[in-house]
């Protein structure tokens, strides 16, 4: 890494010209503007529900959650150390990671032999993939898994190449990071591993060193599965009781993948499947072709959401830029080397208020309002409200902590002194504890997911302002119930708009007792 360092430094005292021009310039200059774009952004609507539920586990340090492996939670932890969990501090990570990928994916392609133009262009349309650009400007473990997928990949591609085969043990390191994210990096490692098993590549499995691998990867996984013994399996709970599994069927998974990719890369993807089953070049590394296909099937069987699968693209990329740079490199077509990568960059521009908080809110209702169906899709979600659910739950929690704020303050100061706050789930428990800093707010418990294994703490119950509950579900629970207020919030989701807040004493059970009947992990 070094040596290539000071290659660069002393190319461009050379002739900088050159440097600037060359193809580590370009993926350099692609990585700035997507890294700046979600900079500009960073401060932009508010805190994704998703956002505050991992700042939530930032407070709970452990080696897994509920819902999620332990790296998110981690990294929770130190932005709040950092940056006091700011939102431009928070966005830093994606902004940052998703900088990252771009460059890694025209890495991808030099490793494939690519010239200038085939990374170039691989770091575009990665840039403008839609999926990319919405997780980008979000603090999730999304935009980490699809880092750890490109890198491995890159790894995958540069040992078959290279015939360096003591790179499964990075490849095996990367892999358990990813592991550590996000639980769909075994879904990208049965693709691997099918992939390999279809072409002569197999021969990699009478070496130990993909073995070593695999055994590095699974050392990763090892805490968060003694976590999940320790606990009686919640994870597998959950994910047995998981709702979002929602791809829309086989023809709504393959339309949602055009939304999810930028349709303008149709072209170059295609071009990629016939660079790894097809072409001569694309040959020894047919096993990423066959990963794609292994990967689509099994997630259009199982009616996975149409993003499980995008990590992938790069490596679709990336080989399809390689064919059409020998395509155009005749004076005949070489007018697409300028038109095809600024139709990219304009469709990016395009998109962009789509996946990202751009535009100002009434803005974005104008403009576009009509079409947050397209992003609704591509994220799995089936959600009514002006904005796409990844845009629109940025909205409406500080007003609902001002709002179950004031209905604290109306109780009498006996009652202040022993209420809780109960909320119905993740997103609403963790934007009042969150918002606690601010506004006048008791502890908040929930049953849902993380919440209920970290229990009722201090709160006996004795007075317990829900939030969500319908006030019949309440009354099972509490003899005297009073509907307090209702959620008002502009922008927010449908979900979250007019919740009921209610005050409930008087309780018929202990809450010690009602405990564990609250739990839904979902």
């Amino acid at each position: 890494m070094q040596t290539r360092i000071n290659a660069i430094i002393t190319s461009f005292r050379t002739n900088p010209r050159v440097a600037l021009t060359s193809a580590n310039a370009i993926l350099g200059y692609i990585a700035l503007v997507v890294f700046l774009a979600h900079l500009a952004v960073a401060n932009n609507y508010g805190y994704f529900r998703d956002e505050l539920y991992y700042l939530e586990d930032g407070h709970h340090l452990a080696f897994g959650y509920v819902d999620q492996p332990p790296l998110i939670g981690w990294l929770a932890g130190l932005t709040n150390l950092l940056f006091h969990n700011s939102l431009v501090g928070i966005h830093l990570i994606p902004a940052l990671a998703v900088a990252v990928l771009t460059v890694v994916a025209g890495l991808i392609a030099r490793e494939l032999g690519g010239g200038r133009f085939a990374q170039g262009l691989t770091a575009g349309a990665t840039a403008v993939t839609v999926v990319f650009m919405a997780t980008g400007s979000l603090f999730s473990m999304d935009v980490l898994d699809e880092v750890w997928w490109a890198l491995s990949a890159y790894v995958l591609v540069r040992l078959l190449r290279r015939g360096e085969p003591t790179w499964w043990l990075w490849f095996g390191t990367i892999a358990g990071l990813g592991l550590l994210t996000k639980l769909t990096m075994l879904f990208w490692g049965f693709a691997v591993v099918a992939g390999l098993l279809l072409t002569p590549q197999r021969a990699q499995f009478r070496t130990r060193w993909p073995w070593l691998g695999g055994l590095i990867a699974f050392g990763f996984l090892l805490p968060y599965i003694l976590w999940n013994v320790a606990r009686g399996w919640p994870t597998w709970e959950f994910w047995h009781h998981y709702g979002g599994l929602s791809g829309g069927g086989p023809v709504g998974f393959f339309a949602n993948q055009l939304i999810s990719v930028n349709l303008l890369n149709l072209p170059i993807i295609v071009a990629g499947l016939l660079f790894y089953f097809r072409a001569p070049a694309g040959k020894p590394y047919r096993a990423l072709g066959w990963a794609y296909v292994v990967l689509y099937v099994v997630l259009t069987l199982i009616n996975a959401k149409a993003y499980f699968l995008v990590p992938i693209y790069p490596v679709l990329y990336a080989g399809g830029a390689f064919l059409i740079e020998r395509g155009v490199a005749t004076a005949r077509w070489r007018w697409v080397r300028l038109a095809y990568p600024v139709a990219l960059g304009v469709s990016g521009l395009f998109f962009v208020p789509l996946a990202m908080p751009a535009l100002p809110p009434a803005a974005y209702a104008h403009s576009y309002g009509t079409l947050s169906f397209l992003g609704n899709s591509g994220a799995g979600q089936n959600n009514a409200g002006v904005f796409p659910q990844y845009l629109g739950d940025r909205f409406g929690w500080d007003t609902l902590a001002a709002t179950v704020a004031d209905v604290y303050r109306s109780l009498p100061p006996d009652q202040q002194r022993t209420a809780c706050i109960f909320a119905q789930n993740y997103g609403e428990a963790s934007a009042l504890d969150f918002y606690r800093a601010r506004f006048p707010l008791p502890p908040v418990i929930s049953g849902h997911n993380n919440f209920f294994l970290w229990g009722p703490g201090s709160c006996d119950g004795s007075v317990i302002i829900t939030v969500g509950l319908a006030p019949q579900e309440v009354q099972q629970s509490f003899a005297a119930v009073q509907l307090a207020a209702t959620n008002q919030c502009h922008y927010c989701m449908s979900g979250e708009y007019g919740v009921p807040i209610i005050v409930a004493t008087q309780p018929l059970h202990r809450l010690k007792d009602q405990w564990p009947g609250v739990k839904h992990f979902d």
